[in-house]
């Protein structure tokens, strides 16, 4: 019997062709094999979206049953054919509803999700966050204590939301204030007016009445912890103003044609005085029997304010939303020129309009008002009033220099209007949570501005994954207007059917 011995040497030599690695076949030389990529990771994905698209809980039963099976089969289906190279939508929302976005999206919803950003000491900083270099280096990317600030800002507009419809007749008691530090010491009120033919007046005097209406639109809110103030670096007064509620002052929106602000000694022939829109005026200036005017109360209340903490340091925040961010810029003028010895004014506008002419920004900066303005790209509201677009800085040097025909024009026509200051331009595609194409009304919503802010990093870099800010208001008050896949049955499921704000006060801005 013959005894077969194997050919060590040509068993070595063949076997050098071959290789054991994973990225190659063991059946073909050097030829690359193809995995499919049915990881865990992936398993989880599909899971998840599974749970998301379940439809009743019948159907959720008699798919358990069979899930494990079904798994293994359908990821190595996806797998090979790649979905994630093939249709980068699919790759996008299996990396939405991933198990760390489930996670973190849930925490969002949660009662206890009401996170706020660290709180750091600002000493001599708050100045530069007030806006001394004109928040240079600050806004993109978006400096993480002027993140904070702004939020901090928006919740003040909020607040005066939120009193208005508690009492939309009368005074609010009780401001909620976001911020325990914070005391209130005076409501504002603004007096909205329409001006009917005389004849009208001759005919029915007693039609006088529905032509002007006194509201609530505010308050004057001080800082008075002394270890939040040193915090701070100093004793901050703010001004918190909302935005249209009325039917008068819808009607005083669409009054935009220019009127001439008062002066010591006015030129009404000179076009280059400055200028603002004329129902916005009215609101500030007009007075009735019942409350003075915006203007001369604020100011006599800022003043009081100045004179009781003199000798320290203060700082004055004016901070509106829409409406309220317009009358905030009459306001920072208002104080900057009419009470002694002002402190530092800056102004924190959320979708402000334009609201004067390009002398009135002139003279803004003039006395040393700084303007942060927070706009939304799809926010129609901060492209009005006005027919010339004034955003391009760069154009605006030229134009100013030129001196051709345009800029005759822009003097001396009644809508040539103007923005103020500085600028942070925030955009609805950059959330993750809400649609790209998202209605007029949750584009201006000031929720929305906060949870835009709150996600910001830059004007290059997507949202940011350790926002704090809750969803439960946005998700409850612009539900159409939320992405389909965070609304789905396992979100409301976690969310539960009561709609429960705790210490969260609701959005009434939308």
């Amino acid at each position: 019997m013959q005894t077969l011995t194997p050919n060590i040497e040509l068993f070595h030599a063949k076997r050098r062709h071959f290789t054991c690695s994973t990225q190659t076949s063991t059946f073909i030389p050097t030829k690359p094999l193809s995995v499919f990529p049915a990881t865990k990771k992936n398993r989880e994905h599909l899971i998840n979206l599974e749970n998301v698209l379940k439809t009743s809980s019948t159907s959720t039963d008699n798919f358990n049953v069979n899930v494990s099976s079904r798994q293994d089969k359908t990821t190595t289906l996806l797998g090979g054919l790649n979905l994630a190279r093939l249709w980068p939508q699919m790759k996008a929302a299996v990396e939405e509803m991933s198990p760390k976005n489930l996670k973190r999206l849930q925490r969002l919803l949660s009662k206890s999700s009401e996170e706020r950003s660290p709180k750091n000491k600002l000493g001599s900083k708050w100045r530069e966050l007030h806006g001394s270099n004109n928040w240079a280096g600050l806004l993109d990317p978006l400096d993480e204590d002027l993140r904070r600030e702004l939020v901090r800002y928006g919740e003040f507009v909020q607040a005066s939301y939120h009193a208005f419809h508690s009492d939309p007749e009368g005074s609010p008691r009780d401001v909620a204030l976001p911020d325990g530090s914070y005391k209130v010491t005076k409501s504002l009120y603004a007096t909205s007016s329409v001006r009917l033919p005389k004849w009208i007046d001759d005919v029915a005097p007693d039609l006088r009445w529905m032509t002007k209406q006194t509201s609530w639109v505010g308050y004057v809110a001080v800082c008075d912890d002394p270890k939040e103030i040193r915090r701070m670096g100093r004793r901050e007064i703010v001004i918190a103003l909302r935005g249209t509620a009325t039917l008068l002052e819808w009607s005083e929106n669409f009054r935009p044609n220019l009127v001439s602000m008062p002066e010591p000694k006015p030129d009404p022939s000179d076009p280059t005085r400055p200028k603002v829109e004329c129902g916005f005026n009215s609101l500030y200036t007009t007075g009735s029997q019942h409350a003075p005017s915006l203007a001369d109360s604020l100011v006599a209340e800022i003043s009081r304010l100045v004179e009781l903490y003199a000798g320290e340091e203060l700082s004055i925040s004016v901070t509106g939303h829409s409406l309220g961010a317009a009358i905030a810029l009459l306001a920072a003028d208002d104080i900057a020129d009419r009470v002694p010895h002002a402190p530092p004014v800056s102004v924190f506008s959320f979708g402000g309009p334009r609201v004067g002419n390009r002398e009135f920004a002139d003279r803004l900066d003039s006395k040393g008002v700084k303007v942060l303005r927070v706009v939304n790209s799809q926010d129609v509201v901060t492209k009005v009033p006005g027919i010339f677009a004034d955003n391009d800085k760069n154009k605006q040097g030229q134009n100013r220099n030129n001196g051709g025909i345009r800029e005759m024009v822009e003097r001396n026509n009644p809508w040539a209007y103007s923005h103020v200051g500085a600028e942070l331009r925030v955009d609805m595609k950059m959330s993750p949570y809400l649609k790209p194409n998202a209605d007029v009304a949750c584009c201006h919503d000031l929720e929305a501005y906060l949870h835009l802010v709150d996600g910001f990093l830059a004007s290059n870099c997507p949202f940011r994954t350790n926002a704090k800010r809750s969803l439960r208001k946005l998700l409850d008050e612009q539900r159409s207007n939320v992405k389909v896949l965070y609304t789905g049955k396992s979100l409301r499921l976690n969310r539960g059917t009561v709609l429960d704000y705790g210490d969260v006060l609701p959005s009434p801005s939308s």
